[in-house]
């Protein structure tokens, strides 16, 4: 169970943050017997402590450490979606063929760090919360029924969970001996966390949370009996502890990340970005001028510059998106149909101009004029401070020069910008999609009739309004479908429409980054091993934390 903090361990903890001499340094190379592990974010101090799974600006999730103490029922490989899904709380995980169900079985031997035991029940609680608390449900489940019968629970959904088969098996379960006392389980702190998990909170301060690792864990001996997450003011002030050795693991991207980071420890210093299904895009407003015209969007899609992107705005850092259809390869690779096979994004300027010219437009000098005779010009936005989104359309804008349009980059502060893509008030912006364990949550970010609302109501999706009745329908058979051959029928049907119609520019790749070293700890996920994303925010983390070794063990 957790200790209160003594006024000494919140000093040490402040000092972690003030000075960079984190824990993780403490410890001798190879020595898993004394040295801690050091996760660090970039968010400045955490003023409110809050320990709820559900609640997305919880301290817990912020840094991350709440994937230490709850754990999901299993774990998808979000970037091998190939991959077969590892049984975790739940020993054995069988859908049904429409996937409208799914039978859990609760693992044996497993204890709260309470001393309490786990069973189905805490599984069924868990998931009877999201049906009775809808705010909770973030992944929009849709549950209508849970059963328990023994050590099993079934879970039963409005539509097939083919497409969030990761959002089901991902939520961290709760235990129902502590949260069926919760008056608001929306709005609980949770400040003595129970849970399965490896490790359990020590102590928490506004810079740094301590947590230690349990004697009794189901999942065996840990080789870290230590976690420090601490949160940095910066990026600049988090590569540094990167650099120096202070901070051991983190999920942050990088400026300069070979000369920063890597170079500093060749031998045992990683970054590593590794491609799910997600990507950064240009959302552009297709409601109104000028991306309301489809060949002025489609000649924008040919004069984008991928590797530009990947180069100059992401520092060479992230992998190349180069399928039409918008796919990370190889994450991707296995859901591209078969038309769309090999065919690749490149930058063809004599080709968008010969489609501008016969949608009608023409060119004043170098100025593109539309067919009403404007002259063509668009703002593209993002918050200012967000560098490498701000260099992304700065790069985006050089690009379009070669038709002869003036794009104006504007970075305003980040809850105005923010304001305005919900409500459709921009022409062009950079944003990225979810991912997922199928393609799925690309397209429907983009595109999707269900997240379609008037400009001026907020939308968390479809930020660009686009409108085709086709391509709602085409998801939604997608996602419901109960057989492998209209499935794949159907996302034919989306990525034809995404190719041909541009409701977006696809512009690069939205990796799970994570940079760590291996000095005191080895068996990290990486390209030789990629069984997991590397990133300590996802609730997968916990398999990271099991698979540790001490170094030269």
């Amino acid at each position: 169970m957790r200790l209160k903090p003594s006024l000494v361990a919140v000093g040490l903890a402040a000092a972690l943050v003030l000075t960079g001499c984190a824990a993780g340094a403490g410890g001798q190379e190879g020595s898993a017997s004394s040295a801690s592990l050091t996760i660090a974010k970039p968010d400045g101090a955490i003023a409110t402590e809050s320990n709820n799974p559900w609640v997305g600006d919880s301290s817990g999730l912020k840094l991350g450490y709440i994937n230490a103490i709850l754990e999901p029922l299993g774990i998808v490989n979000l970037i091998d979606p190939s991959a077969d899904v590892k049984p975790w709380l739940a020993s054995e995980i069988v859908w049904a063929d429409d996937y409208k169900s799914v039978v859990l079985t609760a693992r044996d031997g497993v204890k709260w760090n309470d001393g309490e035991d786990f069973s189905a029940d805490d599984i069924a609680f868990t998931f009877n919360l999201f049906m009775s608390n809808p705010e909770l449900d973030t992944a929009a489940l849709g549950l209508t029924d849970v059963a328990v019968d023994g050590n099993t629970v079934t879970l039963s959904f409005e539509n097939a969970m083919f497409v969030k088969q990761d959002k089901v098996l991902h939520k961290q379960i709760v235990p129902e001996h502590i949260w069926k006392d919760v008056a608001d389980p929306a709005t609980f702190e949770n400040p003595e966390p129970v849970g399965t998990g490896p490790y359990v909170l020590e102590s928490f301060s506004t810079q740094s949370v301590e947590l230690t690792a349990r004697d009794d864990y189901w999942g065996g001996e840990l080789a870290v009996p230590t976690l420090y997450y601490v949160s940095y003011n910066d990026n600049t002030a988090l590569t540094t502890a990167l650099a120096n050795g202070d901070a051991d693991w983190a999920q942050a991207f990088i400026p300069n990340v070979q000369s920063a980071f890597i170079d500093k420890d060749p031998e045992h210093n990683v970054f590593w970005a590794a491609a799910g299904l997600g990507i950064d895009a240009m959302f552009v407003n297709t409601q109104t001028k000028p991306f309301n015209d489809l060949a002025f969007r489609q000649a924008v899609n040919l004069v984008v510059d991928r590797e530009n992107h990947v180069q100059i705005a992401r520092e060479g850092s992230v992998p190349l998106l180069s399928s039409v259809t918008g796919l990370p390869t190889p994450a991707g690779d296995a859901f591209i149909s078969s038309q769309f096979a090999g065919k690749e994004l490149s930058v063809d300027v004599d080709a968008a101009k010969a489609v501008l010219t016969k949608a009608g437009y023409t060119w004043n000098g170098e100025t593109l004029v539309d067919p009403s005779g404007e002259t063509v010009t668009f703002t593209i936005e993002v918050p200012q401070g967000w560098n490498d989104y701000v260099t992304g359309i700065s790069l985006i804008a050089d690009s379009v020069r070669a038709l002869g349009v003036e794009a104006t980059v504007n970075t305003p502060d980040a809850d105005t910008w923010w304001a305005a893509k919900g409500n459709g008030d921009f022409q062009a912006i950079l944003h990225w999609t979810d991912t997922g364990a199928t393609p799925y949550d690309l397209y429907s970010d983009i595109m999707d009739g269900r997240w379609l609302l008037p400009i001026g109501e907020s939308a968390n999706f479809n930020f660009g309004r686009f409108d085709n009745a086709e391509a709602t329908a085409a998801l939604a058979e997608y996602a419901n479908a109960t057989d492998a051959d209209t499935r794949a029928a159907a996302l034919e049907t989306v990525q034809s429409i995404f190719v041909d119609q541009v409701p977006a520019m696809p512009l690069g790749t939205r990796p799970f980054i994570a940079s760590y070293n291996t000095r005191n700890f080895e068996g990290w996920p990486g390209e030789e091993n990629p069984y997991i994303p590397a990133d300590p925010t996802q609730p997968t983390a916990v398999l990271i934390l099991t698979e540790l070794t001490a170094a030269g063990k």
